[in-house]
Protein backbone atom coordinates (compact mmCIF):
# COMPACT_ATOMS: atom_id res chain seq x y z
CA UNK A 1 0.00 0.00 0.00
CA UNK A 2 1.40 3.36 -1.02
CA UNK A 3 1.94 6.00 1.66
CA UNK A 4 -0.38 8.95 0.99
CA UNK A 5 1.09 11.23 3.63
CA UNK A 6 3.18 14.22 2.67
CA UNK A 7 5.76 13.36 5.35
CA UNK A 8 6.98 9.94 6.47
CA UNK A 9 6.06 8.95 10.03
CA UNK A 10 8.97 7.97 12.20
CA UNK A 11 8.65 5.85 15.33
CA UNK A 12 10.01 7.66 18.37
CA UNK A 13 10.32 7.14 22.11
CA UNK A 14 9.31 10.50 23.51
CA UNK A 15 7.21 11.74 26.40
CA UNK A 16 5.55 15.09 26.89
CA UNK A 17 2.98 16.61 29.17
CA UNK A 18 -0.06 18.81 28.58
CA UNK A 19 -1.29 21.02 31.40
CA UNK A 20 -3.37 23.55 29.46
CA UNK A 21 -5.01 23.86 26.06
CA UNK A 22 -6.06 26.98 24.22
CA UNK A 23 -7.93 28.16 21.14
CA UNK A 24 -7.03 31.10 18.95
CA UNK A 25 -9.70 33.26 20.60
CA UNK A 26 -7.85 32.93 23.96
CA UNK A 27 -10.23 30.30 25.36
CA UNK A 28 -8.18 28.21 27.76
CA UNK A 29 -8.90 24.77 29.18
CA UNK A 30 -6.92 23.45 32.12
CA UNK A 31 -6.41 19.70 32.07
CA UNK A 32 -5.12 17.30 34.66
CA UNK A 33 -1.37 17.11 34.10
CA UNK A 34 -1.51 13.96 32.02
CA UNK A 35 1.40 11.84 30.84
CA UNK A 36 1.52 11.45 27.08
CA UNK A 37 3.29 8.75 25.13
CA UNK A 38 4.29 9.90 21.65
CA UNK A 39 4.11 6.96 19.24
CA UNK A 40 5.40 8.62 16.08
CA UNK A 41 6.41 11.94 14.62
CA UNK A 42 6.81 13.50 11.19
CA UNK A 43 7.66 16.91 9.79
CA UNK A 44 3.92 17.63 9.82
CA UNK A 45 2.92 16.50 13.31
CA UNK A 46 2.81 13.88 16.04
CA UNK A 47 0.61 11.01 17.15
CA UNK A 48 0.31 10.26 20.84
CA UNK A 49 -1.71 8.29 23.39
CA UNK A 50 -3.03 9.36 26.77
CA UNK A 51 -5.88 8.61 29.18
CA UNK A 52 -7.32 12.14 29.21
CA UNK A 53 -10.03 13.42 26.91
CA UNK A 54 -8.61 16.39 25.02
CA UNK A 55 -10.82 18.56 22.79
CA UNK A 56 -10.30 18.55 19.02
CA UNK A 57 -9.34 21.91 17.54
CA UNK A 58 -7.40 23.05 20.61
CA UNK A 59 -3.70 23.86 20.76
CA UNK A 60 -0.91 23.32 23.27
CA UNK A 61 2.71 24.37 23.59
CA UNK A 62 5.17 21.52 23.23
CA UNK A 63 8.86 21.07 23.94
CA UNK A 64 10.13 18.08 21.99
CA UNK A 65 13.59 16.77 22.85
CA UNK A 66 14.55 14.54 19.96
CA UNK A 67 17.50 12.46 21.06
CA UNK A 68 19.91 15.18 22.23
CA UNK A 69 19.87 18.59 23.81
CA UNK A 70 20.89 20.00 20.41
CA UNK A 71 17.66 18.69 18.88
CA UNK A 72 14.97 20.48 20.89
CA UNK A 73 11.89 21.88 19.20
CA UNK A 74 9.56 24.39 20.78
CA UNK A 75 6.34 24.44 18.83
CA UNK A 76 2.59 24.80 19.01
CA UNK A 77 0.61 21.65 18.33
CA UNK A 78 -3.04 21.51 17.20
CA UNK A 79 -5.16 18.46 18.04
CA UNK A 80 -6.91 17.45 14.80
CA UNK A 81 -8.29 13.95 15.43
CA UNK A 82 -8.84 11.29 18.07
CA UNK A 83 -9.63 7.58 18.13
CA UNK A 84 -10.28 5.00 20.80
CA UNK A 85 -7.17 3.06 21.78
CA UNK A 86 -6.43 0.11 24.03
CA UNK A 87 -6.66 0.04 27.83
CA UNK A 88 -8.76 3.23 28.25
CA UNK A 89 -6.29 5.25 26.21
CA UNK A 90 -7.13 7.69 23.44
CA UNK A 91 -4.98 8.10 20.34
CA UNK A 92 -4.59 11.69 19.10
CA UNK A 93 -3.33 13.02 15.80
CA UNK A 94 -1.86 16.50 15.89
CA UNK A 95 -0.22 18.89 13.49
CA UNK A 96 2.62 21.30 14.12
CA UNK A 97 1.62 24.95 13.79
CA UNK A 98 4.25 27.47 12.76
CA UNK A 99 7.20 25.08 12.77
CA UNK A 100 9.98 26.70 10.76
CA UNK A 101 10.97 24.69 7.65
CA UNK A 102 14.61 25.36 8.53
CA UNK A 103 14.16 22.79 11.35
CA UNK A 104 13.49 19.99 8.84
CA UNK A 105 17.09 18.85 9.33
CA UNK A 106 16.14 17.44 12.74
CA UNK A 107 13.65 15.07 11.12
CA UNK A 108 16.15 14.22 8.38
CA UNK A 109 18.63 13.18 11.12
CA UNK A 110 16.02 10.99 12.84
CA UNK A 111 15.13 9.34 9.52
CA UNK A 112 18.83 8.74 8.73
CA UNK A 113 19.27 7.00 12.10
CA UNK A 114 16.18 4.86 11.39
CA UNK A 115 17.62 3.78 8.04
CA UNK A 116 21.15 3.09 9.37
Amino acid sequence: MEEKRKNRRLPIDLELCVSSLFKQDNVKVEVKDTPIIVTDISKGGIRFECESILPIGYYFNAKLELGSSDSVLYTVVKIIRSAEGKENRIIYGCEFVGLAPVLDYIFDEIEAKENA
